[in-house]
């Protein structure tokens, strides 16, 4: 079972080098990742006059999140695996990949990278809005909830069959395209209804550059469940106990 596999971990890895490399990597990757998603809405709006949420928009957040995460995961993934999500490095921990002390420090990288890029969005646009995550007036708390949870489910499965299964073999190569794309995906299908994070780094810069928290607590639940029941069940069906192997940080 995956909880056999969890570990704390020492508290000396903090200072280890190549626990701060990894955490490095991780701020980087999300710094790139979010201002390049977010950006697209910014520049969006600029181009339309605020006409984000349309069809064009969709498309234009859909493709700049999934190539943008492309990036971002393929310039981290032999450094520190290229989590670039809370969810994804807290599915990694529920199966014994990372532990907790190495998952807070990644956490960590990655909310700042978030903050730190959309604050650059905002100054480098002269001070244009960072739109925060938000829901659409028909839908409810636990509609979004109930989508955070399917999207990221999809994302961190993804994350599993590609990445992190030791019999993934040459499809590893595909992972981060894999990624960019089953994100890309589901801000096609979620992103209309309460934006599609899956990410809450991605939720949490804009949210404390703009200071607004309404809701905010579904782009972090709601990607967490979808994470863990999606490591829980690769884990269990199809990740043998017998040959279980957590992967050092090089490779995931």
């Amino acid at each position: 079972m995956p909880i056999s596999q969890i570990a704390f971990g020492s508290p000396a890895e903090i200072g280890q080098r190549d626990a701060l490399r990894a955490a490095l990597a991780e701020f980087i990757s999300v710094l790139i990742f979010v201002f390049a998603g977010e950006g697209s809405g910014v520049a969006f709006n600029k181009l339309t006059d605020d006409a984000s949420t349309t069809p064009a928009g969709l498309v234009a957040a859909a493709l700049a999140h999934g190539f943008g995460l492309f990036v971002a995961v393929s310039i981290a993934a032999n450094i520190s695996g290229g989590h670039v999500n809370p969810a994804v490095t807290f599915g990694a921990f529920l199966g014994g990949h990372i532990t907790f002390i190495r998952g807070i420090l990644y956490w960590i990288a990655q909310l700042l990278g978030s903050v730190v890029a959309c604050g650059l969005l905002k100054f480098a646009t002269g001070g244009l809005s960072t739109p925060a995550f938000s829901l659409s007036s028909d839908v409810t708390v636990w509609n979004a909830l109930v989508l955070e949870i399917v999207m990221t489910f999809g994302l961190v499965y993804t994350v599993y069959a590609t990445a992190v299964d030791p019999k993934k073999g040459n499809i590893g190569i595909l992972a981060p395209i894999a990624i960019g794309l089953i994100v890309g995906a589901n801000i096609l299908a979620g992103g209309a209804f309460d934006g599609a994070s899956m990410n809450p780094a991605v939720s949490f810069g804009p949210a404390v550059i703009e200071w607004s928290w309404d809701d905010h607590w579904v782009y972090w639940a709601g990607p967490l469940i979808g994470s863990a029941i999606a490591a829980v069940v690769y884990e269990v069906f199809f990740i043998s106990p017998n040959t279980h192997e957590p992967l050092p940080p090089t490779d995931f």
